[in-house]
């Protein structure tokens, strides 16, 4: 599933400078956070969709990447963006 273009401009305008703003990585992290969500969804009811549980891993791959970009380049804007979208315990 693909996000609307709404859903886009209101993480964007959440997470990032502006609407438009979709390039940066808080956003970024947003956008596959938002995705994965919907991806296990599936999976819980799918178990034997291995292509999709491909693309999560792949996902899930890629936000990790992004997150230690994040992490490395400024550490409360990582505690803050992860208490937000609430991605660890």
């Amino acid at each position: 599933m693909n996000l609307s273009s709404e859903d886009r401009k209101n993480l964007a305008d959440k997470f990032g400078k502006n609407a438009t703003d979709t390039g940066m990585p808080e956003v970024q992290v947003a956008i596959f956070t938002h995705r994965i969500k919907h991806l296990t969804g599936h999976l819980k009811t799918n178990k034997k969709d291995f292509v999709t549980e491909r693309s999560l891993l792949r996902l899930v791959g890629k936000r990790k990447k992004l997150l230690s970009y994040i992490k490395e380049k400024d550490v409360e804007k990582y505690r803050t963006l992860i208490q937000q979208l609430e991605i660890r315990k």
